[in-house]
């Protein structure tokens, strides 16, 4: 078996310890296994059942539209370390299949930001140039050029932003592929385990959960939403926001779609699964029942119909099959969480908003090095903790 389930009683003391399941915790416990570190992995559910395995498999390399035109140029140039992180994450995507054997069904044919008005237009070409300074081979494309490239896009739109770095991978396997390595360099999983608190105890860290009590010298938050809770453990307050939104999954058609399509004017995000289907979302809500559970929102699903039918007409007849609740785990600046945490030392927290999945590898690389004293390849400074306290 893969996981240590919570009833099978076994070793507790662990050099270090992760706390989160998702894509950035399963790529830290491999990172580190693999380096030949001691690590354990606790998370609360099963693995990859919150945010990283419940997206639609966007790999994201572009500053999303509707947080530059809502936050402007100052904000976009404060994302720009945020970016590039991304971007060098999604490097590692173009060789993980190969790395963890599995086909994570990766492919990078570039990501279309589709403008139909010229102020949309004007401002995906600020856009592209600030994309531009970091390297990337961002550029802007008329209607001309945009149609050559994707003719599917309806001749309504103006032309768009294109990048080439981006597109789309299963979130249903990179996590569990990240966690199998992982196991298969000696780290030990385990799943169902509720952390209640931590606490430093000298140069250890204690942690009290639903399964006992583990130890460790070296701790790793990577819960995402759950840090808000965990944090407060160490005296901090993270404004981590936790937003369900819908996804929603088409019949299997005919290949269509080779790009990641955005549209600037409304949420969207549009792409074809290996399988065929059409995956389509872009961050609208779903409501909550009288419960406070989040569940399916139908005039969200009516709006993301009518925006995808929009900029690719000829899916008009093509009928949704499912639509589920993702989440959308934010910070108020967008950009993400990582670093020790201040006055503890020896425990670490990573969390990346909203594009958790793109930047997930890079994410688990980064905090493996930390854990292991190794110099890092980039300034974490933009992505301090102590920025919200």
């Amino acid at each position: 078996m893969l996981l240590e389930k919570s009833a099978i009683k076994t070793k507790r003391d662990f050099e270090n310890i992760i706390v989160g399941g998702g894509i950035a915790g399963t790529a830290a416990a491999y990172f580190l296994a693999k380096s030949g570190c001691e690590i354990a992995l606790c998370e609360q559910f099963d693995l990859n059942t919150q945010a990283s395995g419940r997206n639609a498999g966007s790999l994201h390399g572009q500053i999303q539209f509707e947080a530059f035109h809502q936050m402007g140029m100052e904000w976009a140039k404060s994302f720009l370390p945020a970016l590039k992180f991304m971007a060098d994450s999604l490097d590692i995507w173009g060789s993980l299949s190969a790395e963890l054997e599995t086909d994570l069904e990766v492919f990078r044919n570039g990501g279309l930001m589709v403008a139909e008005t010229k102020q949309e237009m004007d401002l995906l070409a600020e856009k592209v140039r600030l994309e531009q300074t970091l390297g990337i081979a961002a550029e802007l494309l008329d209607g001309n050029q945009l149609r050559e490239k994707a003719p599917y896009i309806s001749e309504k739109m103006l032309g768009a932003a294109f990048s080439p770095i981006e597109g789309k991978a299963n979130p249903l396997l990179a996590a569990p592929a990240f966690a199998a390595a992982a196991k298969k360099h000696g780290a030990k999983i385990f799943t169902g385990v509720t952390v209640h608190s931590i606490v430093k105890d000298g140069d250890i860290y204690r942690l009290t959960t639903s399964d006992g009590e583990f130890t460790c010298k070296k701790i790793i938050l990577t819960s995402n939403a759950g840090l808000a809770t965990l944090g407060k453990n160490f005296g901090l307050t993270l404004p981590i926001t936790d937003e369900p939104v819908q996804v929603s999954v088409s019949e299997i058609i005919e290949p269509l779609v080779k790009h990641l399509v955005y549209f600037s004017g409304e949420k969207l995000t549009f792409k074809q699964a290996k399988s065929g289907s059409l995956l389509i979302g872009g961050g609208w809500p779903a409501r909550f029942n009288s419960e406070g559970i989040p569940v399916f929102n139908p005039d969200s699903l009516r709006s993301n119909m009518r925006v995808a039918v929009k900029v690719v007409p000829s899916i008009a007849p093509v009928r949704i099959i499912r639509t589920w609740i993702g989440v959308g785990n934010g910070t108020p600046d967008q950009r993400p969480i990582i670093g020790e945490v201040p006055g503890y030392k020896g425990a670490y927290i990573g969390m990346f908003p909203y594009m958790g999945l793109s930047a997930g590898p890079l994410l688990g690389k980064v905090l493996a090095a930390l854990v292991n004293g190794e110099q890092v390849d980039r300034d974490l400074q933009p992505f301090d903790i102590s920025r919200f306290n």
